[in-house]
């Protein structure tokens, strides 16, 4: 059977061929877009996904989205009407009738696994009227053997590109990227990034395009200022990196562990200093590499840009015999005949092709031209998640068995796609998911394998953008501190331009949270790692007393016109929790004195003055309901009240305007004191002389709360002060206000109206015995027996009846009760002695008491 002819011969154009040749920085792809807008067709092909992409949405916005494709691998946008192409080299479109062709970084026709579909292009992509080859200076021999025709354009750099030495990653200036060869190394230098500079973006070849794409924005923006990477960013990446810094100078090719030639070398290093901005390159010092350091050859070399040229490229037959299987493995294992022309290392299609057509249950099904080509085109699905030949084998043949018989089931690449669309896990395994889903992208791209092709391609799209949206976020996650990027960046020369807010306590730096603002105290973030702490709380020192005095300033207007409150707890005062100093003892115990909370300090002189103001405003409005004691307070220093009532109103004063009658002091007064006295708003009770004012809620919790605050202790006020409450024990304190009568306790002035009741009574009756009503006290909840205790209290004896005579009815006999006064050291006259009373009346309670 006749051969096909040979690879170099296959194509031939009337258009002029230019290679433009030149290291990185020199505008090559720039001046391909130029010529591609300028002709009313063409294509140009780019080594990776991202670019075509990158170069597809750039025509478009000349030419219009209706007029430009972009045809790759795992997506196609191809309008009815386009007229320029911007593809995959693997995807271009060789024999299509098109006025201008380009080839990106054709030097990549010697690379191992690639190579030959460079090659292919590079002899056989031509443009109608214009074909235009870019790459390396490297290349410039095969052109002129390959292509003699082509006419040569040598492009200097745009910048210069020279060796800074080596750094430690924390002499790293921001701006820069360092590159690493594998992917444990790229997530320790990022993790290490992270702790000392706030983060860094992180691109590998592993990466979807479009978390690449992430990646690079989130360096590109500013948001962080280093990019850790794989060799990948060597290829089409324009980023603004002033320095290039290496962390190892050999890498795995597939084949074995090598050191990098000078020309990948450059390649990567060429990515600082992009335009008209000078560049830097070195290694990483301490990276633990034993070969990360520069030989002077390949320091004069990277920044005169002089390399070795290519001496072959990768060749294989790009249009083999499909009429067998054997026919096809053999036109494609077939050496070039061109002497500048190497046979290109077995790649994983040609392995694939390989091992299926071993196995007879494979190789038995496939008659024909129509199906070798078929199975061919299967065998050639890329290996997205480097399975190796045997495993990803087995995947191609699953998709053959399906292929064979017409397309793969809509069912079937749909449950396939769904069950990858699981944005949980880790990294790795969102990397994992992504190369899947590129699988079964590629698959709904190709023409005749899937029913329902257009839905099946958008589905794969959708999942392929939400897993990378989920793998960005594990990045930024994992290798982003944000609040110390911000804090690296701007703390030093330009400061005073940090912006700082406090959004509900929440301190904010350029709207990155650092900590809280808790009063006036400031709190480093809890889960700021313990590297950030100083960094945190250097923003918070420089920025903060503005905050503080703002701050300040609104509380204290606040404070003064009363809309905000102050909370005392004991000695404390706070303000929403947060301390803002204590009381203090002063000149007196109704005069204490505020001092203010170390916090407070931080506030600049003025606005701490004022909120000070403010405090001592609030607190005198706390300590209002103390304004009779005051009023008492002052008395003490009238002369002409007398030495006696001087002393008395001391002591009330210093009890809170509560003292037992007993122990009081009365009995000296003469008439005119008691006059004044009773003036005052003092009450001269049968057991207590009190202030009414003092036994109201407000008055008796300021009295508590500046007895507390003065290290007085004294037992909590009774809730609302209600008449009458329970105690709960013999040893329980009883509450101020109250008078302590078995398990109950009676509100003071209660106690007086029932004893004033009784008093009433008494006078009325015309005898000396007496009946008294405990109806009064009944309604406000006392007991009898607590009742009958405050009758003794105040001087009054009960003399019990006799019981009712055997068989006789009727409600009992209520005691009856005889006045004898309480003289000072007791009480006077006797108890009567009880009688037994019926059991279950009324008043057999008051039997015990009166025993």
């Amino acid at each position: 059977m006749e051969r096909a002819p040979p690879p170099h011969a296959r194509r031939s154009s009337d258009g002029r061929v230019k290679a433009v040749l030149g290291p990185t920085n020199t505008g090559k792809t720039h001046l391909a877009i130029e010529r591609l807008c300028a002709h009313s067709s063409g294509a140009i092909g780019f080594p990776l996904r991202l670019l075509a992409r990158e170069v597809y949405d750039r025509v478009c916005a000349i030419k219009g989205a209706d007029r430009v494709a972009l045809i790759t691998g795992e997506e196609r946008i191809e309008p009815k009407n386009a007229r320029w192409l911007l593809c995959t080299v693997e995807a271009m479109p060789v024999d299509a009738d098109l006025a201008f062709v380009a080839l990106d970084e054709a030097q990549l026709a010697a690379d191992r696994e690639r190579g030959h579909v460079f090659t292919d292009r590079l002899l056989h992509a031509r443009g109608r009227e214009e074909t235009m080859i870019l790459g390396s200076a490297t290349l410039e021999p095969m052109i002129k053997a390959l292509v003699p025709e082509a006419e040569i354009v040598s492009r200097p750099r745009f910048s210069t590109l020279s060796h800074a030495g080596a750094k430690k990653l924390s002499r790293i200036p921001p701006r820069s990227a360092i590159v690493a060869f594998s992917a444990e190394q790229v997530y320790a230098v990022a993790e290490m990034l992270r702790r000392f500079r706030g983060g860094a973006a992180v691109v590998m070849g592993a990466l979807s395009p479009e978390t690449r794409n992430r990646q690079v924005a989130l360096y590109q923006s500013g948001e962080v200022d280093y990019l850790v990477a794989t060799d990948a960013i060597g290829m089409g990446l324009n980023l603004d990196v002033g320095h290039v810094a290496f962390a190892g100078l050999s890498k795995f090719d597939g084949v074995r562990q090598r050191r990098l030639t000078t020309a990948e070398m450059a390649q990567i290093a060429g990515r600082a200093g992009r335009h008209q901005r000078d560049g830097t390159f070195g290694t990483l010092a301490g990276s633990g590499s034993h070969d990360a350091e520069f030989t002077e050859e390949e320091i004069y070399a990277i920044e005169e840009h002089r390399f070795p040229p290519l001496t072959r490229l990768f060749w294989r037959e790009a249009e083999p015999r499909f009429t067998l299987l054997d026919t096809l493995i053999a036109d494609l294992e077939s050496g070039p005949t061109l002497p500048q022309l190497a046979p290109a290392p077995e790649a994983i299609d040609l392995a694939v092709l390989k091992y299926l057509s071993a196995d007879p249950q494979i190789s038995g099904t496939i008659r024909g031209t129509a199906q070798v080509r078929r199975f061919w085109e299967c065998c050639s699905l890329p290996d997205f998640r480097n399975y190796g030949t045997e495993n990803h084998a087995r995947f191609v043949a699953r998709i053959w068995e399906d292929l064979r018989r017409g397309q793969l089931g809509s069912d079937y690449v749909a449950r396939s796609i769904a069950e990858l669309d699981n944005v949980s896990g880790d990294i790795d395994t969102l990397q994992m998911r992504i190369a899947a889903i590129r699988s079964w992208a590629y698959i709904a791209q190709r023409p005749d394998w899937v029913l329902g092709r257009e839905e099946m391609a958008a589905r794969a799209r959708a999942v392929e953008a939400r897993l990378s949206d989920a793998l960005h976020g594990r990045l930024v996650e994992r290798f982003v501190n944000r609040r110390t990027s911000i804090l690296m960046k701007k703390l030093g020369p330009d400061t005073a331009l940090l912006p700082v807010t406090c959004e509900n306590d929440d301190v904010l730096v350029d709207g990155e949270h650092i900590g809280r603002l808790d009063g006036f105290r400031f709190t480093v973030d809890a889960n700021a790692r313990l590297a950030d702490r100083k960094l945190l709380l250097a923003a918070a020192e420089r920025h903060l007393p503005q905050l503080l005095a703002s701050r300040a300033t609104e509380l204290a207007d606040a404070l003064t016109a009363g809309t905000q409150t102050l909370a005392l707890s004991g000695p404390q005062i706070a303000w929403q929790g947060a301390p803002l100093g204590r009381l203090v003892a002063g000149r007196d115990t109704l005069n204490p004195q505020f001092e203010a909370h170390q916090a407070l300090s931080q506030i600049p002189e003025a606005p701490r003055q004022a909120l000070r103001a403010g405090i001592e405003s609030a607190i005198a409005r706390i300590l209002a309901p103390l304004a009779p004691l005051r009023e008492l307070s002052a008395a003490t220093t009238a002369i002409e009240a007398g030495p006696e009532l001087r002393a008395m109103l001391i002591r009330l004063v210093e009890a809170g305007g509560i003292i037992e009658r007993q122990a009081s002091g009365l009995e000296s007064l003469g008439k005119d004191q008691r006059d004044r006295l009773r003036k005052l708003g003092v009450r001269v009770g049968a057991l207590d002389v009190f202030m009414p004012a003092m036994l109201k809620p407000a008055a008796l919790g300021a009295w508590q709360s500046l007895l507390a605050a003065l290290g007085r202790n004294l037992p909590q006020p009774a809730p609302g002060m209600p008449a009458v409450i329970a105690l709960p024990g013999k040893a329980s304190p009883c509450p101020p206000g109250y008078r302590r009568l078995g398990g109950q306790a009676l509100r003071i002035d209660m106690a007086e109206k029932l004893l004033r009741e009784a008093h009433g009574i008494r006078v009325a009756a015309p005898g000396k015995s007496f009946i008294l009503d405990p109806s009064l006290a009944i309604s406000m909840g006392l007991a009898t027996p607590a009742y009958a205790q405050l009758l003794r209290q105040g001087g009054f004896n009960a003399n019990a009846p006799r019981p009712l005579p055997s068989g006789a009815f009727g409600p009992p006999t209520p005691p009856r009760w005889r006045w004898r006064p309480v003289r000072r050291g007791g009480e006077s006259g006797r108890d009567a002695s009880p009688h037994p009373s019926r059991e279950g009346s009324a008043f057999a309670a008051l039997a015990t008491l009166v025993r």
